[in-house]
């Protein structure tokens, strides 16, 4: 996407559909580095277990760009509508998006660093959050953590969190 050509790659739970299961990759010389043909060994009491590399490559084998690109619509479309239900209820608010990855700040400033982040009103996000948990919907609890969409997330559940922000932000525009 970035035209990034890396030298090692690290991957997390995203591969393991959740599991606890990890993996990393890279150029031919560096791997060649990791034992057996290499003098670095790697192991752990998970490696290679059965169950988590059977659930990794399912999840693996349904990443596909369609799905990709679904998912990034559906994160814009969240961003639009967290910024949309901000705007109606008078709230200053900042939303960080790409592709399914979304968070927002309780700010009038753009946010693009630790430091500017720290400018956020994290207690409007406390009063949102609340809000956001008595409708049903479920965000992280922290001003500093990013939303996550997943391919099990609906058009349906993008629209009722919007709906749930909208009663929230009239509850942080109270707060004031």
């Amino acid at each position: 996407m970035f035209g990034i050509q890396p030298d090692l790659t690290c991957l997390g739970k995203i591969i393991g559909g959740g599991l606890p299961v990890g993996a990393y990759g890279g150029r031919a010389e560096l791997m060649s580095l990791v034992a057996p043909a290499g003098p670095v060994y790697q192991a752990g009491t998970l490696s290679g277990n059965p169950v988590a590399m059977t659930a990794g490559l399912w999840a693996l084998k349904r990443l596909t760009p369609r799905l990709y690109k679904d998912l990034a619509r559906r994160g814009a479309m969240l961003a639009a509508g967290l910024a949309d239900a901000a705007r109606e209820a008078n709230v200053a608010l900042q939303v960080n998006a790409f592709g399914s990855l979304v968070t927002p700040f309780f700010t009038d400033a753009p946010v693009r660093d630790y430091e500017s982040a720290l400018h956020a009103n994290t207690g409007a996000y406390a009063t949102f959050f609340r809000g956001m948990i008595a409708r049903g919907v479920y965000p992280p609890p922290s001003q500093f953590e990013a939303w996550f969409l997943s391919a099990a997330h609906t058009d349906r559940d993008v629209t009722k969190t919007i709906a749930a922000a909208r009663g929230a932000m009239k509850e942080v525009s109270k707060a004031g």
